[in-house]
């Protein structure tokens, strides 16, 4: 089947209304990397009808944040997409999605309040929004996300299970470059220099790692270590946090199977990256 372009809410609807079989979707910003492919591909193996949305979010950004920098390749994406196993993509436009009176928001109580959520204090009010809107006019039975934003998953879940929305969240993989920067559209924003630098994230995670195989177990000394590698990589932390996968609550010591999540700014540019202990 060729891949069929949607641009319009109404269009949508009409659509779905039509549509039988199990409806994987992905939800994404454009920009399209592996990441983003990982996603579909896993969507392809469960679900009858694979969709993508592309649509760059106003409301999950904050003031004087990257909205308007933010990297665009509308075309580059739909010609990506067209390559692949997608039934449909929907690119509503910001006129559709919040008209001159909309009014209406969704909001996850406590968990939204800690980690990213405490530098980006609208950040996920306008994640729980467009993903409510996005789930409403597609009815998906399930839509992929990767781990690489952790918190969001987490969020996301408890969201659909309070209101009550059938589909379920798959949490899929972090992907990679090969030295082990997390894939993230906003990578394009960093130099080559930069990017050197950026490793430092996902290396004090490895450290982390290490040192609990080594049998330190202080969340607070695993921290420290961490603090120190990435501060020697002039990396700027917003927050490093050891916390339960599934309440998001802090942990005073590192376990087996517990998550670790860090945020932190490399030539201005906020990265995050999390690992899970074993």
């Amino acid at each position: 089947m060729k891949t069929i372009l949607v641009n319009s809410i109404e269009s949508m609807l009409e659509i779905r209304q039509q549509l039988n079989g199990k409806i994987g979707f992905v939800p994404t910003m454009g920009f399209l990397h592996e990441g983003h492919l990982s996603l579909i591909s896993e969507a392809n193996k469960v679900s009858d009808i694979t969709i993508v949305s592309i649509y760059v979010n106003p409301t999950q950004f904050g003031i004087n944040e990257d909205l308007s920098e933010y990297p665009r390749d509308i075309k580059h994406d739909i010609e990506l997409l067209s390559k692949l196993k997608v039934d449909y993509v929907f690119f509503p436009n910001d006129k559709q999605m919040y008209p001159a009176d909309y009014k209406t928001w969704v909001n996850v109580e406590k968990i939204t309040q800690i980690l990213c959520g405490k530098s980006r204090p609208t950040h996920f009010r306008g994640v729980t929004t467009i993903v409510t809107k996005l789930i409403n006019i597609l009815d998906p039975e399930f839509m992929f996300m990767g781990e690489k934003d952790f918190q969001q998953l987490t969020i996301l879940k408890q969201m659909l299970q309070d209101l009550n929305f059938h589909t379920k969240i798959v949490g899929c993989p972090i992907i990679r470059e090969n030295d082990g920067l997390a894939l993230s559209s906003r990578n394009k924003y960093i130099s080559s220099v930069g990017r050197g630098k950026a490793l430092c994230l996902h290396n004090s995670l490895l450290l982390a790692q290490k040192l609990f195989d080594d049998g330190i177990y202080s969340t607070n000394k695993i921290i420290a270590q961490m603090t120190d590698l990435i501060d020697s990589n002039g990396g700027i932390i917003d927050y490093i946090e050891v916390f339960d996968p599934d309440t998001l609550e802090h942990i005073p010591k590192v376990a087996s199977g517990c998550r670790i999540a860090i945020a932190v700014v490399i030539e201005n540019t906020r990265l995050i990256d999390n690992i899970q202990i074993k």
